[in-house]
């Protein structure tokens, strides 16, 4: 079987994000190893299955323009759940901006977010 372990989000500062994946967003930390470089391997999951997110923190110019901007403006993570009016509301609550209001379209209820940088996101539930 083959699938996708992690993705990575260049972010500003491990603990930050780390704050705004878990509470924010109710992934769970699942990893946060120290390096010899003085880096981190950080992970979060959205739950107990699926693909984990690794926060890396930018390194260089050019690594910290893409903060926030990783897919050039376009929805470039999508976040499934059973329950959109559930995480929806808990989202907004804890101050998620969402850039639309909810929508119901043939393959599910979905609302663009973004993430404490700016980089933009579906919470997705899919039709039956």
């Amino acid at each position: 079987m083959r699938r996708i372990a992690l993705v990575t989000l260049v972010v500003d500062d491990y603990d930050e994000a780390i704050r705004f994946y878990t509470e924010a967003l109710g992934f769970r930390l699942v990893e946060d190893t120290p390096r010899p470089d003085g880096s981190r391997w950080v992970v979060v999951v959205p739950g107990d299955q699926g693909t984990g997110v690794l926060l890396a923190r930018a390194k260089g110019d050019q690594q910290r323009a893409r903060v926030g901007d990783q897919t050039g403006g376009r929805v470039g993570f999508f976040l499934h759940t059973d329950d959109f009016a559930r995480d929806h509301a808990r989202m907004l609550a804890a101050g998620v901006t969402f850039l639309e209001e909810p929508r119901h379209e043939p393959y599910g209820s979905v609302a663009v977010f973004q993430d404490l940088y700016g980089n933009r996101w579906d919470l997705l539930q899919p039709a039956d």
